[in-house]
């Protein structure tokens, strides 16, 4: 069954080509052409992905990427023409899945709709001993929920796919490649920059004191682990 898809691109034309190939993969294609219509229907709709560009007139598709996250769990493929890490990071920091840089080619796209896809529909056998307590950290792989001190925080995909892998086999020192597959896959554009800013959000989110941290420590020259801490 196809994905229902929000496309949000002040390029009519660009917009197009990437309705064209949802369609043309069985999925549902909505266009809009600036921000304030995308969170519109986004809120109507409640599409399965946003293909969201960044330069986008009324409110950029960064603005609206904040809200959606605040609002929703939808994902977010965002699209844009800024191609500094700085610029890059800030998108995946705001709760963006994933991005592509201009000019893309539409094959490209689709790979990376078909992974976001894949990755958010692939269940976790249900089973209530797949839930990991590693110190004060609650990870449950099935409900896609972390918890601390028994209260549950809202995370990211990629930072929820991040500590879910390090649950698994807690104490070992992850590198930064290994985790970032766990994020995102293998991706030729997205950098090992992108996990230090998981890292650095998750230990706002899980961390008594973030700056010492006590179970998502940093093994310097190879990665990080989380400790199973007391």
């Amino acid at each position: 069954m196809g994905a229902q898809v929000l496309v949000a691109d002040d390029d009519p034309r660009q917009a197009e080509v990437v309705r064209r190939y949802l369609i043309a993969e069985g999925h549902e294609a909505v266009v809009v052409h600036d921000g304030r219509t995308a969170l519109d229907q986004a809120r109507r709709l409640r599409p399965d992905l946003v293909v969201l560009d960044v330069m986008m007139p009324g409110l950029d598709g960064l603005q609206v990427c904040r809200t959606l996250r605040q609002e929703s769990d939808v994902l977010v493929l965002m699209l844009t023409a800024r191609t500094t890490e700085e610029d890059l990071l800030l998108g995946l920091d705001l709760g963006a899945d994933d991005y592509l840089t201009k000019p893309f080619s539409p094959r490209e796209l689709m790979a990376r709709v078909r992974t976001l896809l894949r990755r958010a529909s692939r269940g976790t056998p249900a089973a209530p001993s797949a839930l990991r307590r590693i110190g004060r950290i609650g990870v449950d792989p099935v409900g896609h929920r972390v918890s601390v001190d028994g209260a549950f925080i809202e995370c990211t995909r990629g930072e929820f796919a991040i500590l879910a892998a390090m649950a698994e086999q807690p104490d070992r020192v992850f590198t930064r490649a290994q985790l970032l597959h766990h994020t995102r896959g293998i991706d030729r554009s997205s950098t090992e920059r992108t996990i230090d800013v998981h890292v650095v959000n998750l230990r706002r989110k899980v961390e008594v004191d973030p700056q010492r941290p006590a179970q998502l420590i940093t093994v310097y020259g190879v990665g990080y682990k989380l400790a199973a801490g007391t």
